[in-house]
């Protein structure tokens, strides 16, 4: 059996260094068999993937991008609180903004960025509830950020 360290290498990916929060707060929380994930955005070697709103400076395939690279850095959260992906029991819940602009309706498809890399990464234990909410902006003019809760192991 594959561990999700193993199936991300297996996706040309690695778990990065947990983000730096951008204001006073922390990455992540556990509490009990839970880690509560901070809102994540798609920083990539500390830089933004992209800026602005969705639909407007932003197409939805590079809105998908960033969900994705949101979803990794959601992951590093993760891991910075249990020591190693197998510790993941499943992922709850997660919550994906979409920065939108007018208009934009396709907020779904953006948050499928980080669903599906939550299925690859995870399997069975990567299906999950999930919002995907469009917002008129999103902290450093970022055009996604996800948010998770995640049940581990004892």
């Amino acid at each position: 059996m594959t561990t999700p360290e193993e199936r991300l290498a297996g996706l040309g990916l690695s778990v990065p260094d947990v983000v730096p929060p951008v204001a006073s707060y922390v990455p992540a929380v556990r509490s009990g068999s839970y880690v509560y994930v901070s809102g994540q955005l798609p920083m990539r070697d500390g830089a933004l993937v992209a800026t602005g709103s969705v639909g407007d400076d932003v197409t939805p395939e590079l809105a998908t991008e960033c969900a994705r690279q949101s979803a990794l850095n959601a992951i590093a959260a993760v891991r910075s609180q249990v020591g190693e992906l197998s510790q993941v029991v499943r992922i709850v819940k997660a919550t994906v903004f979409v920065a939108s602009a007018p208009g934009f309706t396709g907020q779904p498809q953006v948050a499928n960025g980080a669903s599906q890399l939550f299925g690859d990464v995870f399997g069975d234990a990567g299906v999950h509830a999930r919002s995907a909410v469009g917002v008129s902006a999103l902290p450093l003019d970022a055009p996604v950020e996800v948010e998770l809760v995640v049940e581990v192991a004892g």
